[in-house]
């Protein structure tokens, strides 16, 4: 039986040079963890407008359920412009308020969280209170809890990022994240010990961290696992660390040991920044064939 997965937050659209993207760190996720095969439910709110329609039919589309992604009849669905610098790390200018920040508890969502194996999460979408009231109670289901932290200035709150640490089983995060929480939880040493403090203080299953081109480092129970970096030809990061977290996900509910759950995420995550936008497509049978997908280098 398939895998049920719940990715809870934003959707909407980045404006890029190349053009409109369908994206937010949730969606992304769910693309990628579909075309590993499992069975994605987004819950978000869109706009009453052509943005609205069109994002809710590009994610039917690309094969996860839209069913829960609910429509607001005032405010606009979301939008982001992005800026690329020359390495192709981006800039974020997300607009306020959107249809996302209204998300809406209502018993069809809490009844899906119950049969849910796991879900995805993040920090963004709870800015606004409807939202992160939303996600908190989502989060009181009994399936894998999974938080992406993506931070985006200046919507980073140091209270909703310990409520959520506390409520999630996995979470990932990138190197800058990580100096963050060193600041606000006031913790010491190298990277791996700021990790295994992390995971000690919030009773984590699994810790793992990215570095952009010097790789990443998984935490998985008290050992630690590296993956490798690639040096690739970069069209741009936007949605990497999303496909990186599907398959870190993806591999965890499937019983993939952690060596080849950290290659097959860093892997992943250097193919899509070597692709425009977070969600281009591709195709693989299985999560071993991530091994097979091209990488140009410098």
């Amino acid at each position: 039986m398939k895998k049920k997965i719940l990715c809870a937050g934003e959707i909407l659209w980045d404006s890029m040079p190349p053009g409109l993207f369908l994206g937010g760190a949730p969606y992304n996720a769910g693309y990628h963890l579909n075309k590993l095969g499992l069975d994605v439910y987004i819950i978000s709110r869109v706009g009453d407008d052509d943005l609205g329609r069109e994002a809710v039919k590009r994610a039917a589309a690309s094969g996860v359920y839209t069913d829960l992604i609910q429509v607001d009849p005032e405010l606009p669905t979301g939008f982001v412009e992005v800026n690329l610098g020359a390495d192709g790390i981006p800039e974020y200018n997300i607009k306020k308020p959107v249809a996302w920040d209204e998300i809406s508890l209502n018993p069809e969502l809490a009844g899906v969280a119950e049969s849910a194996d796991a879900l995805i999460f993040g920090t963004l979408a709870q800015r606004s209170e409807t939202s992160g009231n939303t996600i908190r109670q989502l989060g009181k289901a009994d399936c894998l809890k999974v938080l992406d932290l993506n931070f985006r200035f200046p919507y980073v709150n140091p209270d909703i990022t310990d409520q959520s640490m506390q409520m999630a089983d996995v979470v990932k995060m990138n190197h800058e994240e990580l100096e963050q929480l060193k600041k606000w939880f006031s913790l010491s040493g190298e990277m791996k010990e700021a990790i295994r403090q992390v995971s000690d203080r919030f009773s984590l299953e699994m810790v793992c961290v990215t570095s952009g081109a010097e790789g990443a480092l998984l935490l998985d129970g008290s050992r630690f696992y590296e993956g490798k970096s690639y040096k690739v030809n970069v069209a741009d990061t936007v949605g990497s660390g999303d496909a990186f977290l599907a398959v870190l996900v993806s591999g965890y509910l499937n019983g993939v040991s952690p060596e080849k759950l950290i290659s097959y995420s860093n892997r992943m995550g250097a193919f899509i920044a070597t692709q425009n936008g977070g969600t281009p497509d591709y195709r693989l049978g299985s999560i071993e064939e991530i091994e097979l997908l091209s990488l140009p280098v410098n």
